[in-house]
């Protein structure tokens, strides 16, 4: 009767889907988190992560394995990696990416932060979107016409048309929950939309003004070199692996490091070269080359290139893409299909283990643990981008680095002694 009844709770196991960059993972991450599992009843936690460049256009500080492990030690029990083909990508694309993922897990609950904090908040707009779609559109392309950019005109022609609506549109998580429960209908998903309101830090925000939480932006900002130090705002394993990777490899990634290659790039490009580079739209790939000449460091490339019409974040997406040289037809081949047409498993708990022994069957999409010739050419996008990441590493510390992707994955977590092993 014993073994009956675990096999029952193995097979019905309940399982919550976070979708997280972890840029570093910080009190407020873990917070969610745990949130996240306590609010569902769930036994698993499936964490979607961004791979070695995020969604505002910018290389992770520290790269995907560190991250997995932190994942890992922080409560996630799966960790699977969002592709670089949308992970840098806008709202929609990232969303409807990582969303269908966690629906080919056959994850009951996905459960993103918000300011808003009530799910029914989120239902409400959807269901007065659809009946407006056709008037929202045209107020959206009247607002792109007047010079806004894309999320600025998205955004306000959801306050002009839906303004009995409750839920706050000019807030970036608030934003992605809506594409995230939009992506679960898109899909036809049996999955539910939970959401955990934020507490104190907003996604942006660069100071750290609470005791315990600031946003992952604040401690990049520390981390870059303001005399205060991040052990109030980050477990106390986040803060050790950033010195373990420090002393390992001699620095954290940052676009600084990356410029001399930017530049590089640039300069060695035909015009024709970059304009089939993925997202050089209207002649922005002329303003990056004919700003990048006269620029000293990173920030003064970005301000030089600034407009009302182009976000920043949209900038740094168009200039991972020159520093990765991803092109439109490359980008176009993948986000055809439909959904991810593969799970990456980067890092997984005994409990992940069982849960995915328990839905192998179920899971009709290859889950890939190492890189093989039958892969490699799927994985292609994400291995270039690797390389990548890795450039601005010395020699040694450039091919160490690479072979992680090659040899490191799947990382085991032993939850009762706190040590990693590899599958």
């Amino acid at each position: 009767m014993r073994e009956i009844s675990k096999y029952w709770r193995c097979i019905s196991l309940r399982s919550v889907g976070v979708v997280v960059e972890y840029n570093p993972l910080h009190n407020g991450h873990v917070f969610h988190l745990t949130s996240s599992k306590k609010s569902t009843n769930a036994d698993v936690v499936i964490a979607v992560m961004s791979g070695q460049f995020l969604q505002r256009g910018e290389p992770a500080v520290v790269p995907k394995h560190v991250r997995t492990k932190l994942a890992l030690q922080a409560g996630a029990d799966l960790v699977i990696e969002l592709p670089y083909s949308y992970s840098t990508q806008h709202a929609s694309i990232f969303a409807k990416g990582a969303i269908s993922i966690l629906d080919s897990l056959k994850c009951d609950y996905v459960c993103f932060g918000s300011e808003e904090g009530k799910i029914e908040t989120f239902y409400e707009l959807i269901k007065q979107k659809k009946q407006l779609t056709s008037s929202i559109n045209t107020s959206i392309r009247t607002f792109l016409d007047e010079g806004l950019s894309y999320p600025a005109a998205y955004s306000t022609a959801l306050q002009k048309n839906l303004e009995s609506s409750k839920l706050d549109v000019s807030l970036p998580n608030n934003i992605l929950g809506i594409h995230y429960l939009e992506a679960i209908e898109h899909f036809d998903s049996r999955m539910e939309g939970r959401t955990i309101q934020r507490i104190a830090a907003n996604y942006h925000d660069e100071e750290t003004n609470h005791h315990s939480i600031a946003s992952a932006t604040a401690i990049r900002k520390i981390l870059k070199g303001d005399n205060q130090s991040i052990s109030d705002f980050v477990p106390c394993f986040t803060k050790d692996s950033i010195e373990e990777y420090i002393n390992e490899y001699g620095a954290l990634h940052s676009w600084n490091e990356y410029l001399p290659f930017l530049k590089y790039k640039l300069m060695t490009s035909t015009k024709e070269e970059l304009e089939e580079i993925y997202e050089a739209v209207e002649g922005l790939e002329r303003r990056v080359l004919h700003s990048v000449l006269n620029c000293l460091n990173f920030e003064e490339l970005m301000t030089s290139i600034k407009t009302k019409r182009y976000t920043w974040t949209r900038i740094q997406r168009l200039l991972t893409h020159i520093l990765t040289n991803t092109s439109k037809k490359e980008m176009a081949s993948i986000l055809e299909k439909d959904r991810v047409p593969y799970i990456r498993l980067l890092g997984m708990s005994s409990m992940g283990k069982t849960y995915l022994n328990t839905k192998k069957k179920l899971i009709d999409l290859p889950i890939y643990t190492t890189i093989n010739q039958q892969n490699q050419k799927e994985l292609s996008t994400d291995l270039k981008a690797t390389h990548t990441y890795a450039s601005m590493l010395s020699l040694d510390n450039q091919q160490k680095l690479i072979k992680t992707e090659y040899s490191l994955y799947p990382i085991i977590y032993d939850e009762k002694s706190n040590q990693f092993s590899r599958s």
